[in-house]
């Protein structure tokens, strides 16, 4: 459990908090300095290479092929996606990855980072959900397309996935031609979004019943945080750019709450959505 964050003054001002009921998502900029950002980046790679290494022993697990037929791994307690291209060993995500780093793990605790979740859902007291590092390589991250994360949180835990929040650390300066993420402003007040009946995946959102008129690109410098609800309808771009795009995204939950590891995956289950 992670408590005292209303008493520390990193919760939502007045303005944020409208913003957040409102649009759905508050982006603060400049809250990690760049000595602290340079030391995330160099362990991002360096923890990257030895996952790498570890799930392309001969001994370890195969890749597996998803319903969308993009390739997942398990290794090193963490679930691996790799890039979508075929023939990519550059990995996309890591989910949950707070564990393979001491510094990852101190995250939960940085009131920079939960003290607005404690806001974000409305409780005095937050709990970790999951973790992942977002990846998009030069020239080489895919795109993702409009989803809803309340979807996936579903398939593990339906009758709280919406009670889940999340804040997106940017380790590098993103915009539209790096892979920024780009939101439904105001979306996460519809409730569940239509899935898309061509996903194979079940879990995108229809595009086609999309209201996109409020697609907001969120462009930030590195160190800046974005912070959105389980319900915000967004999407990425590609990585056209020579330059890297890299992020941590922590996800809060209630204290109280067990974390997503300890859960049982049930996709079935996004069937009761609309």
């Amino acid at each position: 459990m992670i408590d005292g964050a209303l008493a520390d003054g990193r919760g939502f001002s007045a303005a944020e908090r409208l913003a957040y009921a409102r649009d759905g998502y508050v982006v603060r900029v400049g809250e990690f300095t760049a000595a602290e950002l340079e030391v995330l980046r160099a362990l991002v790679e360096r923890v990257l290479a030895g996952v790498v290494e570890r799930a392309e022993r001969p001994e370890a697990r195969p890749p597996m092929a998803m319903a969308d037929g993009h390739r997942m791994q398990f290794s090193s307690r963490a679930a691996i996606q790799w890039e979508w291209a075929d023939g990519s060993r550059e990995v996309r995500l890591i989910e949950p990855f707070t564990h393979l780093h001491p510094r990852f793990a101190v995250l939960w605790d940085d009131e920079r980072l939960r003290a607005p979740m404690c806001d974000a859902l409305g409780v005095d007291a937050v709990a970790p959900y999951t973790s992942k590092l977002n990846l998009k390589r030069p020239r080489d991250g895919s795109r993702f397309p409009w989803h809803q994360d309340f979807t996936y949180w579903y398939a593990f835990s339906p009758a709280t996935a919406h009670e889940i929040a999340t804040v997106m650390l940017f380790l590098d300066a993103a915009d539209a031609n790096n892979g920024a993420v780009r939101v439904l402003a105001g979306s996460h007040r519809q409730g569940p979004a239509a899935r898309d009946p061509a996903d194979p995946t079940r879990f995108l959102a229809d595009p086609t019943r999309l209201d996109t008129s409020t697609e907001r690109i969120v462009a930030v410098p590195a160190g800046s945080l974005l912070m959105f609800p389980a319900l915000m309808v967004h999407r990425s771009s590609p990585n056209a750019s020579a330059r890297q795009r890299r992020a941590i995204l922590l996800s809060f939950q209630p204290a109280g709450r067990r974390p997503q590891r300890e859960l049982a995956w049930r996709p079935e289950r996004v069937d009761e959505l609309p």
